[in-house]
Parts: structure tokens; sequence; C-alpha cells
């Protein structure tokens, strides 16, 4: 009994300490700077030709050659993936919104109106 109460005092001051922190905490939206920042963390060897970021802040899409790079908010912080751009090209957006398939996931965008792909990724 005596190790079992110890063990729930140990819990119960660990999830204290974690509120007390903080840990969980909003994540900002993107914004060019955060966008290059991530690329240059996240894919080291790619250089991106162009960047596009979504109308919410919530992820990014890149072109580097054939390829897209693709970052969105996943909790407190980005995941990050890469596809063919061809497979990011063909998307057809449906009501501001921009469904993009990645082997583990099915991140959306928003976009600001349902051209795809904008200028800056053409």
């Amino acid at each position: 009994m005596i190790q079992l109460g110890g063990s729930l005092v140990a819990v119960a001051l660990l999830v204290a300490f974690t509120a007390w922190l903080g840990v969980a905490r909003p994540t900002p939206p993107l914004d060019a700077d955060a966008a290059k920042a991530l690329l240059a963390v996240e894919f080291p060897d790619h250089r991106p030709d162009a960047i596009w970021i979504a109308a919410d802040g919530a992820g990014m899409i890149a072109r580097a050659g054939t390829l897209a790079l693709v970052l969105w908010r996943r909790g407190d912080g980005y995941v990050a993936r890469d596809l063919p751009w061809s497979a990011v090209a063909d998307l057809k957006p449906a009501k501001g919104r921009l469904a993009v398939r990645v082997p583990d996931a099915r991140p959306v965008f928003a976009v600001a109106d349902d051209a795809w792909p904008p200028r800056e990724l053409a």
C-alpha cells in the first residue's frame, strides 16, 4: 500500500508540474520566416523554388523541382513529408480546403480561393 500511495503521489506531482509549465502551448501561425526556418530544418538537402503558406497559417507547401515539400501543424509542432509534385499539382480544392494525401495522414490546407496551384507554385 505504501508503494501504491507513493506512485500515486509521484504521478500527481508530474501532472501538476507539466500543467504548471504549460507544456501544451498553441503553435503560432506560419509566416514566411518561420516557413523558411522549418524547411531548412526538415529538408536540409532541398532548396525550394517557391513556398505557399495556407490561408490560416497552419501549413505550407513548397516546390523543389519535381518534389512537393509539405508541412502541416499537428499538436504543438509540425509534420513534414515530401511527395511528387504531380500528386499535389493535380489536386482540386473544395469549399476553400485542399486535402493532400500522404502515406500516413490526410492534412487539409485552407486556400484563399479555389484556384490551384497558386501562382507562386506554378
